[in-house]
């Protein structure tokens, strides 16, 4: 009779044990950081979801481990960075972190098209270099090693530009303050001056057409490792021309040759992607609330976007949702605040060569990813001054992914004018693409796209952060 019972009582010891051991609880005793040359500890541990001293089970401890690395990959401080767990006894645990810092400092040469895209540049402009800023471009990320930035630029060509910006990210002893502030001021001989059939028309003249300078300061706030907020208060002043405002009358809110105005910004943000510059899973959820107090002119705008990252097919295949809505409240039809979509991220795949104005816009982007395959650049191949060379580089690794896209949006314009065919109307376009994905956050695309208007081209999208 009792060796009937055996195997139920094996089960239920195996059953159990296995039950245990998933939710046995280990204390992280140690925490210690390799490769940290100039980056300091503590912006380390401020990314990792455990800290010394936290009680963690252990079927979640590799699951933190993993969203340490991406936590400190996402900082742009580390090209690499490895996070590893050693059982010490049965209650305590070490967790073990080596970092590859970045190059932080770069003087480089500045060469920039001013066009919206790399695509209008190219297409509509005809390259050319009349079209260009260049100068030079001082960038210190980490200036401190406390993840601090710091940028001076100055810049000729197209525009004449001088920019100084530092952000300097924790204030306070919980690292959850931080501020910002910059300056910029400039000077053009070219400036976009109307919309004609959703594309861009330009004034040029021999003297200066617009002029104009803008300072901010911001507060900063992060209570956690993936919520920012942000406040900022700035201050500026515009000025065209009056063969600038002979083109357009109503280029400035208040109709004239200059505006000087204050303004300030809400944002509210929170991003859990695996990797910030090309997500394959996760999601975020960015507000916006921009306010301009200029007179009787005002501006407030609005904008909401949400993206969806999920991996399917071994981690082989992700797909891609996002949405993003802008709507502003003009209190005129004057041209400056009109511009909607096709600046900043308010783009469409395959309508690259179009702006359209308006008063609201959404875009609604669905995207099927899938890997091709990787290649690593080997970093030693037998020539005595080239493996030296390569010993001081990181390794070049390389990700090919196939895509399909397709692309929705609406443009509502309550006063359309000059000629304009794709406000008021669903906007459609679809295309399939390659992307390469590499170190310093490189991320190029090639997409093949056409529009609801029958266009049809390549386009090259992408670049990479220094």
């Amino acid at each position: 009779m009792f060796k009937k019972f055996i195997p139920t009582c094996v089960f239920i010891f195996i059953f159990f044990g296995i039950q245990f051991q998933s939710k046995a609880q280990y204390l992280i005793s140690h925490i210690t950081i390799e490769g940290n040359v100039k980056t300091k500890s503590k912006i380390i541990l401020r990314e990792l979801p455990y800290q010394e001293g936290s009680t963690v089970t252990a079927d979640s401890l590799p699951l933190l481990n993993t969203i340490a690395k991406q936590q400190l990959i996402n900082t742009a401080l580390f090209y690499d960075a490895q996070v590893t767990s050693q059982l010490i006894d049965s209650q305590h645990v070490k967790v073990q972190i080596k970092v590859s810092e970045r190059w932080y400092l770069f003087p480089l040469p500045y060469f920039r098209w001013v066009d919206r895209n790399f695509n209008e540049w190219w297409t509509t402009q005809k390259h050319s270099l009349d079209r260009v800023n260049y100068g030079i471009s001082i960038r210190q990320s980490n200036a401190t090693g406390n993840n601090d930035k710091l940028t001076v630029g100055f810049i000729t060509g197209y525009t004449q530009q001088s920019v100084v910006k530092y952000q300097f990210p924790y204030l306070d002893k919980k690292m959850r303050f931080g501020m910002g502030l910059g300056w910029q001021n400039f000077t053009q001989k070219e400036m976009n001056t109307s919309t004609f059939k959703d594309k861009q028309v330009f004034t040029r003249t021999q003297a200066i057409i617009q002029k104009g300078y803008g300072a901010n300061l911001s507060l900063l706030y992060r209570p956690n490792l993936y919520s920012r907020h942000s406040f900022q208060l700035g201050v500026g002043q515009l000025n065209i021309s009056d063969s600038a405002k002979l083109a357009q009358p109503f280029y400035l809110p208040n109709f004239g040759n200059t505006l000087s105005y204050f303004d300030a910004s809400i944002a509210f943000t929170n991003v859990n992607f695996d990797y910030i510059p090309y997500p394959t899973k996760g999601n975020s959820n960015e507000f916006y609330v921009y306010h301009r107090f200029s007179g009787n002119n005002p501006l407030t705008s609005f904008q909401f976007r949400k993206i969806h990252v999920n991996r399917f097919y071994n981690n082989k295949a992700f797909y891609l949702l996002e949405s993003n809505t802008q709507a502003k409240l003009l209190a005129n039809s004057n041209y400056m605040d009109s511009k909607l979509l096709g600046y900043g991220n308010m783009q469409m795949n395959g309508l690259d060569f179009y702006v359209i104005d308006g008063n609201a816009a959404s875009i609604f982007k669905a995207q099927l990813n899938y890997l091709l395959g990787s290649f690593t650049n080997p970093k030693y191949t037998g020539i005595g001054f080239v493996d030296k060379i390569n010993s001081r580089l990181p390794e070049l690794r390389f990700k090919f992914w196939l895509k399909a896209f397709t692309n929705l949006g609406y443009v509502y314009s309550e006063r359309p004018l000059n000629a304009s065919k794709l406000s008021n109307t669903l906007l459609k376009t679809a295309g399939i693409g390659i992307d390469i994905i590499s170190i310093y956050d490189l991320v190029i695309k090639f997409d093949y796209s056409v529009n609801q208007l029958g266009d049809k081209g390549v386009y090259l999208r992408g670049g990479i952060n220094f």
